[in-house]
């Protein structure tokens, strides 16, 4: 890319008078650059190593001492938003399409094998950057936009609901399905009934534009994450007890997960913790707590058979889960 092109689309100001005019590749890792890159200067410290690496420009948003004035010092309010426009300007010239969607359907989606002209992102700016810039041309984007802007997108769509096939649910417990799409069976996938609505929506997805896809066995997706324990809290294999910690982070879905509980297991005795932080729902199996260090003791004091905790991840646990799909109670 031509240096005057590269200013225009980032907006960035030329601190120098520099010998070189264009630049080949984009970079982030400095031990990454070659002779003729350009190098986003995310840690000043890097910068050195850059330029000794052969970098024609040296991209900052932070007071840095220019060092070798034969190559570009262009400055910049801010990197990332330097970045998303360079994104832009290349979506637009390879005619990207980007749907948008919420944070399930992509987890979901990042399981998913496709072909190659249809791509998840997620992550920060410099993954998102890496996944894109050499895309096929019309490639098809999905993304969500509460996790990463939709600013580097111009052409921007919704997901439709309206399925052309219907998943079919042929065994279910809380956290398996078993279930029949596109005449396929796909036997005791680990994904919760709660999450078939999420998944006919991306299944639509590929079937409208008719692309190719291979659905793999399921893994948790940090969302009404199912943990198997016993009275004290240790963590068994899944399926193996009949106490369950359910964690889920997004408060948007406490609501709805709370519902699928009473009406999927009435029998069951549920509790929910919530941050004080939070809307309380109006229920008196519901508990609230300021910090996570609270949350063991309202566990050890109350009788249940699930419980959902909310604002936190399984790690406030002594040791992660073992993957392993056994036979559930339920």
């Amino acid at each position: 890319m031509r240096l005057e092109n590269f200013l225009a689309l980032t907006h960035g100001k030329l601190e120098n008078e520099p010998c070189v005019n264009s630049f080949d590749n984009t970079v982030f890792e400095a031990h990454r650059v070659k002779r003729g890159d350009i190098f986003f200067a995310y840690d000043e410290e890097d910068i050195d190593l850059a330029v000794s690496n052969g970098a024609y420009g040296i991209v900052f948003d932070k007071p840095i001492q220019v060092s070798d004035t034969e190559i570009a010092w262009i400055k910049v309010n801010d990197i990332d938003e330097a970045v998303k426009r360079l994104l832009r300007f290349k979506m637009i010239e390879k005619e990207v399409v980007a749907y948008e969607c919420n944070e399930i359907i992509l987890k979901l989606a990042l399981q998913v094998i496709t072909q190659t002209n249809f791509v998840v992102i997620y992550g920060d700016i410099r993954t998102v950057f890496k996944s894109l810039w050499e895309v096929e041309d019309r490639t098809t984007v999905l993304f969500c936009p509460t996790l990463n802007s939709k600013d580097m997108f111009t052409n921007v769509k919704t997901l439709s609901k309206i399925a052309i096939e219907p998943i079919e649910i042929m065994e279910q417990t809380l956290f398996e399905t078993s279930f029949i799409y596109d005449n396929t069976f796909y036997e005791r996938q680990l994904i919760s009934p709660f999450f078939i609505p999420y998944l006919a929506e991306l299944l639509h997805l590929f079937k409208s534009l008719k692309i190719d896809f291979r659905l793999r066995k399921f893994t948790p997706i940090e969302h009404f994450e199912a943990v198997f324990t016993n009275k004290n809290f240790e963590i068994k294999d899944f399926g193996t007890s009949d106490k369950v910690l359910i964690f889920e982070q997004n408060t948007s879905l406490v609501d709805s997960e709370i519902t699928f509980l009473h009406s999927r297991a009435a029998w069951a005795k549920i509790i929910c913790i919530i941050p004080s932080s939070v809307k309380q729902p109006e229920d008196e199996n519901v508990f609230s707590y300021k910090h996570e260090k609270e949350i063991l003791p309202i566990l050890k004091e109350n009788n249940f058979h699930f419980a959902l905790i909310v604002g936190v991840d399984k790690s406030i646990l002594t040791r992660t889960v073992p993957y392993h799909t056994q036979l559930t109670l339920f």
